[in-house]
């Protein structure tokens, strides 16, 4: 997404969040906890995990059953308080959970015998929530994706390194075991020098993706009662000041005001486990964004085709296309000198696999008419036969959340940590800014901003 102009402080952002819902004063307090190094209770090894959960919409309940049911299970976490700015959402899930509910966030982070928060709100808020949780010793479970602009990657950075919390991107895919294998086998030299990285995420919904199963409640707004009642000054927060629309509230991945769309939604989940693979987290030094809406021509502002091509320092590029007008993927793969991995025979990178498969790369000797490998020492090492490497097919959201609650405790790096999310970030905003202005974005990654000029090494 677009930078703000010029570089916001650390008293400047909570002050920004303030003008939005935060009172100065509350601000102070968050800065004045940071300053103290809040770092939240000592769980013992037979406590439970207390968690909070923000935001209580689809994703957000559903995230919320997947800890309760882990928790009541391993005896690992408990739900003690929800929150949501629609009554409804607010009142259905603090039943659910026999917990406090509220529709304001602070009253969530503000509670002392809260060690853990999940953030399941609209995009444009996941920074602002996380960075105010961390200031109070709060680890976060934070919903993909990360962030919505690119002065946040770096606050978030920062701000787990300043608190030393515990912070997981909630993409699931990247606790199955195929990436992890994938990593070893690249590091073990199976495919060689690297190349090409590619991948999908296609769909085809006939309502247009984000209409079919987000239905508006027409009962529901800020002039509701009871049940009905939205706090939507509270929903926009940091975004453009407008009416209530229903459209906005219950789709709002639809609007570039809080979401980017198919970029910021689906590719996260296939940027993110990519960078596992790689070995190293890379920021993308040249990114080009593409597409359009070719089907769906609503109300939406962001495309329902979309396609992304980075190039990295290190000398490799990511390719990757998605349409919700279609819905046959490209398998997911590597492409490397001396071979290729492929991760996700059948391109859905949130699917369980089997196997991971490395296929040699051949060349044809003329004078033996034979295919043979492109060096001798590969041939010795790993054969001309495709090779299928076992994994665990696991249930990645399961493993992603005991992997969460396992950091919390050993406060041990997550397997989607700040870090590697921050980079699989990047690279998406940087696509949905190419699109958005129409030319190809470049990253300087000593400075952390985005440029329209190439950046000098």
């Amino acid at each position: 997404m677009p930078e703000n102009d010029g570089s916001v402080g650390r008293r400047d952002f909570l002050k920004t969040a303030g003008g939005v819902g935060m009172s100065i004063s509350l601000a102070n307090s968050a800065l004045a906890g940071r300053g103290s190094k809040m770092s939240g209770r000592v769980i013992g090894a037979n406590d439970r995990i207390n968690m909070g959960v923000i935001g209580a919409g689809g994703r957000g309940s559903y995230v919320a059953s997947v800890f309760a049911k882990y928790g009541e299970k391993n005896n690992a976490c408990q739900i003690v308080s929800v929150c949501d700015v629609y009554e409804k959402r607010k009142r259905a899930n603090a039943e659910r959970y026999k917990c406090d509910g509220y529709l304001d966030y602070r009253e969530v982070i503000g509670r002392s015998d809260v060690d853990a928060v999940l953030i399941a709100t609209p995009d444009h808020w996941h920074a602002k929530i996380a960075l105010e949780a961390m200031d109070h010793g709060k680890d976060v479970y934070l919903e993909k994706p990360m962030c919505h602009t690119n002065d946040e990657i770096k606050q978030l950075v920062n701000t787990v390194k300043e608190t030393k919390r515990v912070l997981q991107v909630g993409s699931q895919t990247t606790s199955g075991d195929q990436w992890w294998k994938a990593r070893k086998a690249i590091a073990d030299g199976m495919i060689g020098q690297m190349l090409m990285s590619q991948g999908s995420y296609h769909r085809n919904s006939i309502g247009g993706e984000w209409n079919d199963g987000w239905p508006i409640d027409a009962e529901a707004g800020p002039d509701g009662k009871g049940d009905n009642y939205i706090d939507w000054k509270t929903w926009l927060g940091p975004a453009p000041k407008r009416a209530y629309d229903g459209d906005r509230f219950f789709r709002f991945r639809k609007y570039w005001d809080y979401s980017g769309g198919i970029a910021t939604d689906l590719f996260y989940h296939v940027v993110a486990p990519l960078n596992i693979c790689w070995g190293q987290a890379q920021f993308p030094t040249r990114v080009s964004g593409t597409g359009g809406i070719y089907v769906f021509k609503d109300e939406r502002e962001v495309p329902d085709t979309f396609n992304l091509v980075a190039d990295y320092a290190a000398g490799h590029s990511l390719v990757l296309s998605s349409s919700m007008a279609n819905s046959h993927h490209i398998p997911g793969l590597i492409r490397g000198h001396e071979g290729t991995i492929i991760m996700v025979e059948n391109g859905q990178f949130e699917s369980r696999a089997d196997n991971i498969t490395v296929i040699p790369e051949l060349k044809f000797d003329r004078a033996t008419r034979e295919r043979t490998t492109m060096k001798s020492e590969y041939l010795a090492k790993f054969g001309k036969d495709p090779i299928k490497i076992p994994v665990d097919p696991t249930d990645m959201m399961v493993a992603h959340v005991e992997n969460f609650l396992n950091c919390v405790r050993s406060r041990e790096k997550p397997h989607l940590d700040v870090e590697t999310g921050a980079r699989a970030q990047a690279v998406i905003n940087l696509a949905v800014q190419s699109y958005r202005e129409g030319h190809v974005m470049f990253w300087d990654e000593k400075s952390w901003k985005a440029s329209t000029k190439p950046v000098k090494a």
